[in-house]
């Protein structure tokens, strides 16, 4: 049975260690960074390796590949990608031309990462940007207007599936009040319940139909003031089920974020309890990924309704598609020239 979680590796090819534990284990799905990927038949053979230790061919391949600062597959051998903000300014002064680029990049993106064998891209962020929205989030928002941000983050979404890969939502409920940057300490949100709903959950409602969804590593304490969202069933149930619909499936942040805290097996735990489908460990430690797979369950159930349901999604890119003439339109439209 497929357990609830999705997993990292530790280099460019899976050792021995984790070809055993992969295949004892039987994770939901791995993920990459940039210490996974050298070069597209390298990354290949990755893939190819992680389905085969599963023994699941559609077993999922995920990577954060938005453009701009988080990009894993990078030049000489991909195309450099502009951060989304690019295409919020765009919206300013010319909305058709911005969600043309919208999903214009994400489609590129999509036939890079069909093309290695990766799935899942986690893009795109649908956090909506304030004055004071941390440098980690910056640019990785399209806007400050989150029907914007709404509009923008759809023609991504159509651009990823058309190309063959699901694309993520994230941070739900939303990332762009949190100060202090997740990857080091908890970020809390003093916001009330309804301003947040008039601004931060409305892109996520908007696109609440899409299949796969990643949680904030986040306090909000007008909701729940004693748990990180990813680890609250009032943020979970009541928020992201409840009052945003979202009925997808539901991975966490990444847990080796130093947001939360405790041990991986209780950072787990809490996260499966409040009501996340799938736990992300990313960093590739063999002793905490042992520590994650103790405690995570089998997919049954909803769970394992939502993570079925999200790839069948997955359909055959347009093989008429040509990336060289989408590449110029992209440069022509946005002035881009990936530096």
């Amino acid at each position: 049975m497929t357990k609830a979680f999705v997993s990292g590796c530790a280099g460019l090819n899976l050792t021995a260690d984790e070809v055993a534990f992969f295949r004892e284990e039987n994770p939901w799905g791995l993920i990459l960074f940039a210490r996974n990927i050298e070069t597209p038949e390298q990354v290949r053979n990755l893939t190819e390796s992680f389905r085969t230790a599963v023994g699941r061919a559609d077993a999922p391949v995920l990577v954060d590949q938005e453009g701009g600062r988080v990009q894993r597959l990078k030049p000489p051998n991909w195309r450099k990608y502009p951060a989304p903000k690019l295409y919020g300014d765009l919206y300013e002064t010319n909305a058709e031309k911005a969600l043309r680029t919208a999903w214009l990049g994400a489609r590129l993106i999509a036939a890079d990462l069909f093309n290695v064998g990766i799935s899942i891209d986690c893009l795109p962020c649908l956090d909506v940007r304030f004055p004071d929205t941390v440098d980690a989030i910056g640019d990785r928002a399209f806007s400050s207007d989150p029907e914007v941000v709404s509009q923008l983050g759809s023609a991504m979404v159509d651009g990823a599936i058309a190309g063959g890969v699901l694309p993520v939502i994230k941070h739900i409920p939303g990332h762009g009040r949190a100060r202090v940057d997740s990857h080091l300490q908890l970020p809390k949100v003093e916001a009330d319940h309804s301003s947040l709903k008039n601004v931060d959950f409305r892109p996520f409602q908007a696109l609440s139909h899409v299949s796969l969804g990643m949680t904030a590593h986040i306090v909000y304490a007008g909701i729940d003031a004693d748990s990180a969202g990813t680890q609250s069933a009032r943020i979970v149930q009541d928020v992201i089920r409840g009052e945003i619909g979202f009925d997808g499936c539901l991975m966490s942040d990444d847990i080796s974020m130093h947001a939360l805290g405790g041990d991986f097996d209780d950072r787990s735990r809490k996260i499966i309890d409040a009501g996340c489908d799938i736990v992300l460990h990313c960093n590739g430690d063999m002793e905490e990924m042992r520590a994650v797979a103790s405690v995570v369950p089998e997919l049954t159930g909803d769970a394992k309704r939502r993570c079925e349901t999200a790839l069948m999604g997955l359909k055959s890119p347009d093989p008429g598609f040509q990336v060289s003439e989408a590449w110029e339109e992209f440069q022509e439209l946005t002035g881009w020239q990936g530096d």
